[in-house]
């Protein structure tokens, strides 16, 4: 396994995070028990979660999943690095979501109840508030380290403007402020290059990418529909018509340099300087495995040429629209 500082701070993570999402609602928890022994035994330290997880009438879910996993001791929770959101609606009741100080305490108790443990790593907020101010946030965060109940704060789904807003906000504080930002980025989705990435680095915040296939469309998707292996449906239907050309031209590429597609995606993200550790969230033992073989894959030059022609990216805004 590889290992890499999470953005500026000090921590060490695996170039590959394991993300949870699937567990309960997907995959029950005693697979969920033997992927995460499994990824620990692999080497990667790095787990993702989040309060929601677990689908609508089980919100939590995932959580309790993980922290059952801890309870079974082995130095479990030590070998791991966690991180967990808040953000979502847990319940009807006013002041159960967002990040006013009242949720990020009650949601963090909550989440250290439901994963059995006193700390949290990565306390990430799962998406911007535009409604409560920084230094309303960035308080309650500062009590929360003092209490020694998380360590670092991260974002997830941020613009590149809410990445410098709060980080300024957090200097005027003495605050570190965030270390990460989780996001989607792909080789489909590459938005982010325009402004969310380069903020990310002019802050010292390492990028997590999810979904790093883009729902499976990068996975071999094609070849898997003429084998009969799947059957691509509602949107992700709608995306692999609008970028059929271009993922039939992906899969032929991946064919050319031997490797499974889904192999090349991953591989790609961690050629990328900004990216610390795509998400990879299995369902089964198979595509954990699959996702660990891509550590092994290198691209030259010209491969990442190629991919650059069969998928276009942007430059740093403004020059990417306005020179």
């Amino acid at each position: 396994m590889q290992y890499t500082h999470l953005g500026r701070s000090g921590l060490q993570v695996s170039r590959l995070c394991l993300g949870t999402m699937n567990f309960g609602p997907q995959t029950e928890e005693s697979a969920a028990h033997s992927i995460m022994d499994s990824a620990l035994d692999s080497g990667i330290n790095f787990f993702d979660t989040a309060n929601v997880y677990g689908g609508t009438d089980r919100r939590g879910w995932t959580e309790e999943i993980v922290g059952r996993w801890f309870a079974q001791g082995g130095e479990r929770r030590e070998r791991t690095v966690l991180a967990t959101k808040l953000y979502g609606t847990m319940t009807e009741r006013p002041n159960e979501s967002k990040l006013s100080a009242l949720n990020i305490r009650r949601a963090l108790d909550a989440s250290l109840k439901r994963l059995q443990t006193d700390y949290i790593d990565i306390y990430q907020f799962h998406h911007i508030d535009r409604n409560t101010p920084w230094d309303e946030i960035w308080q309650a965060m500062e009590v929360a380290v003092q209490q020694g109940k998380i360590l670092y704060a991260g974002s997830s789904n941020f613009a590149g403007w809410h990445i410098a807003q709060a980080q300024e906000s957090a200097a005027r504080r003495n605050f570190t402020g965030l270390v990460s930002e989780q996001s989607i980025y792909n080789l489909l989705t590459r938005n982010l290059e325009l402004e969310v990435i380069p903020a990310a680095q002019q802050y010292g915040l390492g990028l997590i990418p999810w979904s790093p296939l883009h729902g499976g469309l990068l996975g071999g998707v094609l070849k898997k529909e003429r084998d009969g292996v799947r059957r691509t449906e509602g949107r992700a239907a709608e995306t692999l018509e609008k970028h059929q050309d271009q993922i039939r031209r992906y899969e032929d590429l991946a064919d050319d340099l031997g490797h499974e597609p889904g192999d090349v995606a991953l591989a790609w993200l961690l050629h990328q300087p900004a990216v610390t550790a795509p998400i990879v969230g299995p369902r089964t033992q198979e595509q954990l495995d699959a996702a660990i073989r891509a550590l092994d894959v290198t691209l030259d030059s010209d491969a990442l040429k190629r991919l650059d022609d069969i998928f276009p990216g942007h430059r740093t805004a403004p020059e990417d629209y306005a020179w």
